[in-house]
C-alpha cells in the first residue's frame, strides 16, 4: 500500500491515472511537476520550482479543470522564466490582483470571439454577461469568485428565465475558465454544473417553461392570408415567405441569394420551377447547427422573383440594405390584428389562449394542419428543421425526406389559398427523398 508522501509512480504520469487516482499521496511528473492527492480526494497541481536561488511550491490548479497536459504546459513556462531570472510567482500574484471579472469578460471576448459563428451570438454573448454578471461580479477579482457568488447571479431568474440563466452559467464558467487557465485564479470553477451546481440548483429541463407562441387557428388561416396578400412592403413579404416554408423568422431575414436553388427554370413553366427550387439554410444559421434544405413552393418562387435585386446579399432585405429586422415582420401581424379590432371583429387569435397571433406561432398552425391531415410526424418534424428521433435512430435515419416534404409544402399553400379543408385527410405523399 502507498502511504501519503511516496512519489509514485516513478514514470511519467498519463492522463487516466490523474482522472482515477484516489490514493493519498504526491505522484510526481517532470519539471518539479506532481500531483498532490489529499485524504478528503482533493487534487491540485503543485510544482517545485527554483526562483532566486530559492526553492518554492506554486500551485497550479486543479483536475479535471486544468489537465495533465495543460500542467505540463504551465510548469514548462515557469520553469523557463525562472530560469531567465524571473519570478512566476510574482507574476501570479500582480495578475490576480488586477484582474477583475469585468476585465476578465473582456480579455476572453478578445481571444475568443472570432470563433463564434455570427455576430448576433457575439452580441448575445456580451449582452448576457452585461446584463445579468456584471452588476453583482463586474468588480470582484476573479481570483475570489466562489460558488457563492455565482448563485447570488444565477438564482434570482433560475426559475423565471431558465434558459438564459443556464447560457449565462456556461459563459460564467468560461470566462472564469480561461481565467484559471491564463493563471488569475486557481482551484475548481465554481460556476461548473456537474458535480457543483447541480447540487443546489434544479435542472433547467425541470423548471424550464416551454414558452407557447400565439397561433392562427385553423379555421381562420385562409382568410388571414388572404388578408396579408393585401399588405404591401418587404415585411410582408417576408411573412409571406415564412408561413409557406414554415421556417423561423431569423432564417428567414438572414437568408441571401446564395442560399437559393431557383433548379431548372421554364419561363413558361412556373410548375417546373416549383418542383426544383431549394432553399439551403447553412448550419451556422440554424438552432440546431445543421444545414436544412427547404422545398420551394410555386408560391415561394413567385415572392422571391418579385422582390428587386439590389446590391444588398439579402432576399429580405431592409431600406439601407441590411437584415430586415424581427420587429419590420411581427409589425405586419400587428397591424393586421389592429385592422381586425377595428372592424369590429376578435382577429386573428390563439384558439387556446386568445392572445393575438405571432410569426412565430404560425409554425404551430402548420403543425396542428399537418397533424390534421395526417402527415407522418416525421416528415412534418423535418420541415420544422426538429431533431427526429434518438441519436442512434438518426444516425440511420440521414434523409431529410425533401421531396416527400415538398408534397406536404405544396398541399399547405393550396389550404392557406383556401382549396382545402382544415378535417383530418391522409394525403398520399411521392418518393422519400
Amino acid at each position: 500500500m502507498a502511504t501519503r508522501g511516496i512519489r509514485k509512480p516513478q514514470k511519467a504520469l498519463t492522463a487516466r491515472f490523474v482522472d482515477t487516482v484516489t490514493e493519498p499521496g504526491k505522484y510526481f511528473d517532470g519539471q518539479g511537476l506532481f500531483l498532490r492527492v489529499q485524504p478528503n480526494g482533493a487534487r491540485q497541481w503543485v510544482q517545485r520550482i527554483t526562483i532566486r536561488g530559492k526553492r518554492c511550491e506554486l500551485g497550479l490548479g486543479s483536475p479535471p479543470a486544468i489537465p495533465l497536459a495543460t500542467a505540463r504546459k504551465l510548469a514548462l513556462e515557469n520553469r523557463g522564466k525562472a530560469m531567465m531570472g524571473g519570478d512566476p510567482i510574482q507574476e501570479r500574484h500582480d495578475a490576480r490582483a488586477g484582474l477583475t471579472f469585468e476585465a476578465a469578460v473582456e480579455r476572453y471576448l478578445a481571444a475568443k470571439l472570432d470563433e463564434f459563428r455570427n455576430e448576433k451570438h457575439k452580441a448575445q454573448w456580451r449582452s448576457t454577461l452585461d446584463t445579468y454578471a456584471r452588476p453583482a461580479l463586474g468588480p470582484k477579482l476573479v481570483a475570489e469568485i466562489t460558488l457563492q457568488d455565482v448563485l447570488r447571479v444565477l438564482e434570482p431568474i433560475w426559475q423565471s428565465k431558465t434558459e438564459t440563466a443556464s447560457r449565462l452559467r456556461g459563459r460564467i464558467e468560461a470566462v472564469l475558465s480561461w481565467a484559471t487557465v491564463a493563471g488569475h485564479r486557481a482551484g475548481d470553477n465554481p460556476a461548473r454544473w456537474k458535480g457543483n451546481l447541480s447540487e443546489v440548483l434544479p435542472k433547467p429541463s425541470k423548471v424550464a417553461k416551454k414558452k407557447n407562441y400565439p397561433a392562427v387557428a385553423l379555421p381562420d388561416a385562409p382568410r388571414w392570408w388572404a388578408e396579408l396578400a393585401q399588405r404591401e412592403g418587404m415585411g410582408a413579404r417576408a411573412l409571406e415567405f415564412l408561413t409557406l416554408t414554415a421556417a423561423r423568422s431569423g432564417e428567414v431575414r438572414g437568408m441571401t441569394w446564395e442560399e437559393i436553388d431557383f433548379g431548372r427554370w421554364d419561363e413558361t413553366s412556373a410548375a417546373t420551377l416549383a418542383t426544383t427550387a431549394t432553399w439551403t439554410i447553412p448550419a451556422s444559421r440554424m438552432k440546431a447547427e445543421r444545414a436544412h434544405r427547404v422545398p420551394l413552393t410555386e408560391e415561394a418562387v413567385a415572392i422571391l422573383q418579385s422582390l428587386p435585386r439590389t446590391n444588398s446579399p439579402y432576399v429580405f432585405n431592409a431600406p439601407l440594405g441590411g437584415q430586415l429586422s424581427d420587429m419590420t415582420v411581427s409589425a405586419v401581424m400587428r397591424r393586421m390584428q389592429e385592422a381586425e379590432v377595428k372592424a369590429g371583429r376578435a382577429g386573428f387569435l390563439d384558439q387556446v389562449n386568445k392572445r393575438p397571433a405571432v410569426p412565430h406561432g404560425l409554425r404551430s398552425t402548420f403543425r396542428q394542419w399537418a397533424a390534421e391531415q395526417g402527415f407522418p410526424r416525421d416528415i412534418a418534424e423535418l420541415a420544422l428543421a426538429h431533431r427526429v428521433g434518438d441519436e442512434t435512430e438518426r444516425a440511420y435515419q440521414r434523409s431529410d425526406m425533401l421531396e416527400r416534404r415538398r408534397d406536404m409544402m405544396a398541399a399547405w399553400a393550396a389550404f392557406l389559398r383556401g382549396e382545402a379543408g382544415t378535417g383530418a385527410k391522409v394525403v398520399k405523399l411521392g418518393a422519400a427523398g
